[in-house]
């Protein structure tokens, strides 16, 4: 989950920055927060306004050459940590006076072809998947966990029908040698009966496994969990997702600590009134006819935002709860 999706054709294109500019307003000055720096195209159009802080995160230490030049033009206003956005809590501010915190859980183009990385099913050798500050590499999984830990990452990470084929085919193929990239696309070629023709055979594998490398879930739950705690009163939270099952988890971080009944039941010394949040939109904003025609892959983005109410700190609870079971299943790393 890092930095924006970008077309081959362009250097950079920050998905939705129209609607989150209009969302965050830079124009009044404050400071945000990009936790998914990337290439920096969210963090250049905010330093663009000359009353504005910026404080970037990513974990992929190739976002550290990118941010050099922005550290040298706008040394007293830029600031940037190799860190992963689960990290929010651990960067030392001065005060808590943050206007916005922005999530932008793609990832680039520039990131797709790194043959380093292995993200696409199109690269060759190793298969890696790390975006920084990993534990394990995607080989690691493939050729060690057991069939049954197997099937539960392609089934709740990447919804695959034929998880279980796929599973099984992969422990009896490593037996002969190990499993690299075009390998494990070879076996999900074969294991795949039916084929959607609107997606590579190969793409839910992939990403159920980007997923679990990366502990993507985890990562997110407590991102939102420390950006709310740092969060000043009054101030946004904006994600955009490109995945169902992380806008599953946005959509429910943001719904359920809008409502009542989901701080009064775990907090009972709160007033029922209080709510951690407001709701900046009930449906997710999604990409302009214009941004989907100049940047194809963003079709899949969806944005969604909330402003924080009140100083409210103790929420986990219900989050962590309601998605146990995938952090359960990201927890099987620990075989490794």
């Amino acid at each position: 989950m890092n930095a924006t999706i970008l077309p081959e054709k362009e250097n950079h294109y920050p998905v939705l920055l129209n609607e989150i500019i209009s969302i965050i307003t830079p124009q009044y000055g404050g400071t945000f927060i990009d936790c998914t720096f990337g290439q920096g195209g969210y963090t250049k159009k905010i330093l663009e306004y000359p009353k504005t802080k910026v404080i970037a995160l990513d974990r992929d230490p190739e976002s550290l050459k990118i941010s050099s030049g922005l550290i040298e033009k706008f040394n007293k206003r830029f600031f940037f940590k190799n860190k992963k956005f689960s990290q929010l809590d651990e960067l030392e501010l001065n005060n808590k006076n943050i206007n916005s915190i922005i999530f932008d859980l793609g990832f680039s183009y520039t990131q797709i072809k790194d043959k380093n990385k292995g993200l696409s099913f199109n690269s060759y050798g190793d298969l890696n998947m790390k975006m920084g500050l990993n534990e394990f590499s995607a080989k690691d999984v493939i050729n060690k966990l057991d069939k049954s830990d197997l099937e539960k990452i392609f089934k709740f990470f990447g919804d695959e029908k034929d998880s279980k084929k796929i599973a099984s085919s992969i422990v009896k193929n490593r037996k002969k040698n190990k499993i690299d990239t075009q390998g494990l696309v070879k076996i999900i070629e074969i294991s795949k009966k039916k084929r959607n023709h609107k997606i590579h055979v190969a793409t839910k594998i992939f990403q159920s496994l980007r997923i679990f490398v990366n502990k993507e879930i985890s990562e997110l739950i407590y991102g939102l969990i420390n950006a709310t705690k740092i969060l000043k009163p009054g101030g946004k939270i904006v994600v955009v997702t490109f995945h169902s099952l992380e806008d599953k988890i946005v959509k429910f971080f943001f719904k359920s600590l809008s409502e009542k009944k989901s701080i009064s039941r775990y907090m009972p010394e709160v007033k029922e009134e209080d709510n951690l949040f407001q709701l900046g939109n009930k449906k997710p904003i999604l990409p302009s006819n214009s941004e989907l025609k100049m940047n194809p892959p963003s079709r899949s983005a969806k944005l969604r935002y909330v402003i924080k109410e009140k100083d409210i700190f103790n929420f986990e609870k219900e989050i962590l709860k309601k998605f146990n079971f995938l952090i359960e299943i990201e927890n099987l790393s620990k075989k490794l």
